[in-house]
């Protein structure tokens, strides 16, 4: 990992625990902003200790476009958990048939990047 890297890296780990020490919740209630706030906290250690031992400057730039795009939508949206995505078992169409390992496939393919990191859930 480049000095320019693990800066990147290190800067966006400060600012996670920044926002999440400035969270409050759309609803307003305080219960609310503190699980939300602690369940920032545990997927930025969960997800940065996972990813530490990465070598590879590809990979390393996805992580890096990941976290940037969760923290983006966060704000945005007011929420801090990923926003899932809706697609039907077998919806995907491709080309040369419906075969499962074609959809799953394709499924992989079609995942955005702020979700990455998390298991496709059905």
């Amino acid at each position: 990992m480049t000095t320019a890297t693990r800066q990147e890296v290190l800067s966006l780990y400060r600012s996670i625990f920044r926002l999440a020490r400035k969270w409050q919740a759309a609803s307003g209630q305080m219960e609310d902003t503190m699980e939300e706030k602690q369940y920032i906290l545990n997927e930025a250690r969960t997800l940065f200790r996972k990813n530490k031992n990465l070598t590879d400057t590809d990979l390393i730039k996805q992580c890096i476009d990941e976290c940037t795009a969760r923290i983006e939508i966060g704000l945005h949206y007011q929420i801090p958990y990923p926003r899932p995505i809706h697609l039907p078992p077998m919806g995907l169409t491709p080309l040369r048939g419906r075969g499962l390992r074609t959809q799953e496939k394709l499924r992989k393919l079609s995942k955005p990047v702020y979700l990455m990191s998390h298991d496709e859930v059905s």
